[in-house]
Order: structure tokens, then sequence, then C-alpha cells
């Protein structure tokens, strides 16, 4: 079985490439550069997928899009009983919901800062809102790792992998020093070797 991934440069494909090298599953990269002017992906992602978005990976016969779904996809099918809580367990619900709630609603608010810093006055009257929002939502998952080292059980999953977007954003863009615990969790991660291999494969990225 070979592994494709379709890899864009500072984007959401490095957690992928970490996710493969947790998995110790052998993959090709297929390298794309951002635009240095207007920083969006070249258009030949689109002739990979429409949306012209990454990461997209070619596994097992499919063409695979959304980073929450190609954790859950390589996960189940490559896990071999790691990364993830196993069926039936107290812990499985709770992976899942972290698993969605990376790009359904943490993200976010997130994004919306990053566009909107370069609108300048225009974008005034919506800073209160996405303070709030950005606090609401990293004030919460700094609380759900109080005390504890991986956000479900007691070992990494790819819940840790999903999520590590949002804390190595946070980091990156001022925003951590109110969290402790998520900075320590970043940190933790980010010293993994899979993590340093995942690196060394994908090229430079501005998050680490």
């Amino acid at each position: 079985m070979t592994i494709r991934i379709h890899h864009l440069n500072d984007s959401r494909s490095q957690r992928i490439l970490w996710l493969l090298e947790e998995l110790a599953l052998p993959y090709e990269i297929v390298r794309y550069q951002r635009d240095p002017v207007t920083n969006l992906a070249p258009p030949e992602l689109e002739a990979v997928h429409p949306l012209g978005k990454s990461p997209l990976v070619e596994a097992d016969g499919a063409l695979l899009h959304e980073s929450g779904a190609i954790v859950d996809i390589l996960v189940r099918r490559h896990g071999k009983g790691v990364l993830a809580p196993p069926e039936g367990s107290p812990d499985r619900d709770s992976y899942l919901m972290w698993l969605h709630y990376a790009e359904g609603s943490a993200m976010l608010p997130l994004m919306l800062r990053l566009y909107t810093s370069r609108l300048g006055a225009a974008a005034e009257p919506l800073a209160p809102r996405l303070e709030s929002e950005t606090a609401r939502h990293l004030g919460w998952i700094d609380s759900m790792l109080q005390d504890r080292a991986w956000l479900v059980g007691d070992a990494l999953t790819g819940a840790d992998i999903q999520m590590s977007m949002v804390g190595e954003a946070a980091r990156a863009w001022g925003l951590i020093a109110p969290y402790p615990a998520i900075a320590a969790w970043v940190q933790r991660f980010q010293a993994r070797p899979a993590y340093r291999r995942a690196l060394d494969a994908g090229g430079p990225y501005q998050f680490a």
C-alpha cells in the first residue's frame, strides 16, 4: 500500500504528516507552495480536488479530504490499537468530539482574527466579539488540559494531532500566554520524535 499526501507548506497537512509518522506508515509527498504574495494555495491543487485545499491523501484507492476525517480514517484502518480509544470505551465519544471540534468551532475565531487583521479600521467593530470568542475557546481548552498530558485518556491520540493546529496557531499569533496548560501541551507534542520527523519531511513550518 502506498499513501500519497498532497502537502501544502505551512498548512493543516503538516499534522497529517505527523500522524503518518506516529503510525509508522510509508508515504510519498507531493509538494505545493503557497503564492508568496497572496499566501493562497496554488491552482495545481484544484487539479487534484475541486476545492483546491490541503491536506489531500490518496490511500486505499480513495482520495481523502478534510483533516479530521483523514485522521479518523487512517487511525481506524492502520492504528492497530493506538492513537484512539477503543470502540465502546468511555473516552471514545470524547475523542470523536475533539476531532470535530478542532475545525468545527475552535479554529473559527482564530482564522477570523487573522483575516480581519488585514482590514485595519474596518474590522474594529468585530474585534470585541473575536476577542471574547477566542478567549472562550482557548480558556476551555486550557481547562481541559489542567493536570493532564493529553486531551483524551493517558496517551497521545488523534484528537491531539487534529487539535494541534489550534495550539500552534495561538502560540504563533501571540495569544497563548494566559493559557499555560495549552503552552505545555504544545511543547510536549512538538518534542515527540514522530513530530520532529514530520517536520524534516514536510519542510519549513512557521508554527513549529
